[in-house]
């Protein structure tokens, strides 16, 4: 049960905040936007790298997996075996690849084997005329030989060759697309891998595994580790231009949202000193003449840090509420996706509120500390 001093306390710290409401709510909306902010800026922060990760696979693999020393293929057992040491959420994509020189219509040139629906997210930026193909009668074309060889989708060319017992092969194949990517491969033509197989008398054979793993550098090193101390006969291999690319746009938007964060704090904590200190200036007499009959200065501290600590939890609490739908908004816009409630970043932004409403009242407590009755009540 509440003593006489608690019951007397709480009816002083009502009657201060009702005496002031103007000043109160100013103070109080502005410890709820820095809360806001700080809520909807975590919740981001908390999200960035997964979801950035998602976004940059955009720009294409970032590991690939080749034999060991000494081998020309891969082992599909082992290849699949390997892909499931990593989550299946992370994996976006895993195109297989296989390279062979045979000619086009007597035209020499580089034939790729691949799977084209794990390729379109493996490298979602190739930009193709027409479409993919259907069935291993149809292939794609790289523009650059296209516009060579005067082809276009729809056409059909004659692709020959020897496979791996010397014996000549020809088939016809049908154009489904042209495929632009802006790299060596618009020399290439694109054909199914078992179809690629078949003609060089290949079981399930590739020379690459091409991997688009959402992860930063560090979780992809882990992964590289695994799989090379798991799988000898494979060499698993890092693009660094890609995930050092996603390492430094990470680090600049986390910079960002850490710098953006503390400016608003700083910019709360201002406001709610200077209005603190406008109540303190405002109630002089007051303070003055309290002390003149015997209050304490805890009992004045006590107060104002009441004060405070009211408008901190207060504004803490309005601030998650517009925080989060603040996160969900700026989520939707930019990745498209929705976000979660954290527990953890709830409480952290409830506590860091009231931590930096706390602080901004030092000052204005350390001035009505100050405040002599005498001078006061003299009207000096």
């Amino acid at each position: 049960m509440f003593s006489g001093k608690h019951v007397l306390f709480f009816k002083m710290l009502s009657s201060s905040l009702m005496r002031q409401k103007s000043r109160m709510l100013a103070a109080l909306l502005a410890v709820a936007i820095g809360a806001a902010v700080l809520m909807g800026m975590m919740t981001v922060y908390r999200d960035i790298p997964e979801q950035m990760g998602r976004e940059m696979r955009s720009y294409g693999a970032n590991m690939i997996l080749v034999p060991s020393e000494g081998k020309t293929f891969l082992d599909a057992r082992s290849v699949s075996d390997a892909l499931r040491r990593i989550p299946e959420e992370r994996l976006i994509g895993a195109a297989p690849w296989r390279y062979e020189s045979l000619t086009m219509n007597r035209l020499p040139l580089t034939v790729a084997g691949t799977d084209f629906a794990q390729v379109m997210k493996t490298r979602p930026y190739w930009k193709i005329t027409g479409r993919l193909p259907l069935d291993e009668n149809e292939i794609l074309l790289g523009k650059d030989v296209a516009g060579m060889a005067l082809l276009r989708q729809g056409d059909v060319i004659d692709l020959a060759g020897k496979d791996g017992d010397g014996m000549r092969f020809r088939l016809k194949l049908k154009i489904a697309g042209i495929v632009q990517t802006g790299g060596k491969e618009d020399g290439f033509l694109f054909v199914a891998l078992p179809l690629l197989n078949e003609l060089m008398n290949g079981d399930h054979a590739m020379q690459i595994m091409e991997l688009s793993v959402a992860a930063g550098g560090d979780v992809l090193a882990q992964y590289q580790e695994r799989i090379g101390q798991e799988f000898p006969e494979l060499v698993p291999r890092l693009l660094k231009r890609i995930t050092h690319s996603e390492s430094v746009v990470l680090e600049k938007l986390q910079t960002l949202v850490c710098l953006v964060t503390g400016i608003v704090l700083s910019l709360t904590m201002i406001c709610v000193a200077t209005t603190m200190m406008a109540m303190v200036m405002e109630r002089r007499k007051e303070i003055g003449l309290k002390k003149a009959v015997g209050a304490e200065n805890s009992r004045i501290v006590a107060e104002f840090m009441g004060t405070g600590l009211v408008l901190g939890v207060a504004g803490g609490c309005l601030g998650c509420v517009i925080g989060y739908f603040f996160a969900l908004a700026v989520s939707f816009s930019v990745f498209g996706r929705s976000v979660s409630v954290v527990p953890s970043v709830t409480v952290m932004t409830l506590a860091l509120s009231v931590v930096v409403t706390v602080l901004a009242c030092l000052l204005p407590v350390r001035r009505a500390m100050a405040i002599e009755p005498a001078l006061v009540l003299r009207g000096e």
